[in-house]
């Protein structure tokens, strides 16, 4: 069995879509060949946007994991934002509404000086402990996810020492990653993060990433070879069942939504007169901004929208199911073609119906297609998204409501598929293969 090194920021207890793909590769390289080692951030001095204890259960036994310290610039963010530091570590600034004077600030701290990202500190610690790992071990591979795209520094870092293949795993991008915008960057910051990332992609023998999209977008600014490897659903996450509920049609979304993924075509379509008959309501499961809340009470939809906040993965996929329908959000931000959501996976899984809204055109348009899930709607189709409501409400009160993916179709989605497609990619990096 071949070995790897696994670098990763994320990982159990860290909650949170950033750590399902590492921790699911993890958790099914073994069965492909692969036998990795994780390193990753002591928990006690880790910024994690939330913590899910129950995921350090699908770690299998014998995996070993390396931790280390890190210095963290969010307990600092927190005193000088004057919240819990819980609270300032968050996803994309969701929850943070418009942001007062100190936030301001803090979010020019973090354009400017904590490049690529507020995680770097990690760096000179898992460092020194990837280089003892690679002095004592024998390795095969190296493998660097992000983000936290400081991460991949860390391989860029033990080039001159590791005699091994490295691979670069991308879950989202790095200098143009969707609330790039909302951070005041200076031009010679961006020159400096754009020359890391220039530095990084040019090292590495190869580069993974998840989207067709999101691998031409790379082409384009970085010239080289890209393999897309979409994220998937883990089945046995999952027990489908035809239970979704007695009395009200349920519409769940799962995760954070900030201002780039507020429904408004959604509160638009609720807020119609023969819609307001309907015994319909909305679950919002997770983080939500205020703005998001705000265009809810605009429309008078307060009474039908629940928020019901943040809860651990297994408990997320009950609610999955327990579902009538579940509601996909595509960031609305220049690159929104490329993105993929990794709950959208899980959605697929879980065999409920999707209302997906985001870019007709885009790669979750094309995969709602493939398996058959559901239907994409464009951020200001409000009679499309009222039609589709309209049916699968109609077929539920009929009594013969309406499926999403078949098992069948979403099998090519499954994290075992995803895992022996990266097993794969290091076994011809292995061979010398594209390097």
């Amino acid at each position: 069995m071949r070995r790897l090194l696994l670098i990763s920021y994320y990982f159990p207890p860290s909650g949170g879509p950033g750590v399902q793909r590492t921790l699911k590769f993890a958790k099914y390289l073994r069965e492909f060949g692969w036998d990795p080692t994780v390193l990753s951030v002591n928990p006690e001095h880790a910024a994690y946007p939330s913590i899910d204890e129950s995921l350090a259960e699908e770690v299998p036994a014998g995996i070993r994991v390396v931790r280390t310290r890190s210095w963290d610039p969010y307990g600092a963010y927190a005193t000088l934002t004057g919240r819990k530091k819980s609270d300032a570590v968050s996803v994309s600034f969701s929850g943070e509404g418009r942001p007062n004077l100190r936030q301001r600030a803090g979010r020019w701290f973090r354009g400017n000086v904590f490049l690529p990202d507020a995680r770097v500190g990690w760096v000179p610690f898992a460092l020194p402990a990837a280089k003892r790992l690679l002095r004592d071990g024998s390795y095969d591979a190296l493998m660097t996810t992000g983000p936290p795209h400081s991460t991949h520094l860390i391989g860029l870092l033990l080039r001159g020492d590791a005699r091994i293949p490295w691979l670069v795993d991308l879950r989202d991008p790095w200098t143009t990653i969707d609330f790039s915008h909302l951070l005041p960057t200076s031009a010679m910051a961006r020159r400096v993060d754009s020359a890391m990332e220039k530095r990084v992609l040019s090292s590495a023998d190869r580069v993974a990433i998840v989207s067709p999209f999101l691998a031409d977008h790379l082409q384009s600014r970085h010239v080289r070879v890209y393999d897309v490897i979409m994220n998937g659903f883990d089945s046995t996450d999952f027990e489908r069942t035809t239970d979704v509920g007695e009395g009200e049609f349920t519409v769940s979304y799962m995760g954070s939504m900030d201002t780039s993924r507020n429904p408004e075509a959604l509160w638009r379509a609720l807020s119609e007169p023969d819609m307001r008959q309907l015994p319909l309501r909305v679950r919002l499961i997770g983080n939500v901004d205020p703005t998001v809340l705000d265009s809810v009470v605009s429309r008078g939809l307060d009474d039908r929208v629940e928020v019901v906040g943040q809860v651990d993965h297994a408990e997320s996929t009950r609610l999955m199911c327990s579902s009538s329908l579940l509601l996909l959000v595509i960031n609305r931000t220049p690159l929104a073609n490329g993105i993929v959501p990794g709950k959208g996976f899980e959605y697929i899984g879980s065999g409920r119906p999707v209302l997906a809204i985001g870019p007709t055109a885009g790669d979750a348009a094309a995969v709602m297609r493939d398996t058959g899930a559901g239907q994409m709607f464009d951020y200001d189709d409000a009679e499309g998204v009222q039609r589709f409501l309209m049916e699968h409400v109609t077929a539920w009160m009929n009594g013969a409501p309406l499926g999403g993916a078949s098992p069948e179709r979403a099998e090519a989605y499954s994290r075992q598929n995803r895992t022996r497609q990266l097993a794969q990619l290091l076994d011809e990096l292995c061979s010398g293969e594209g390097r």
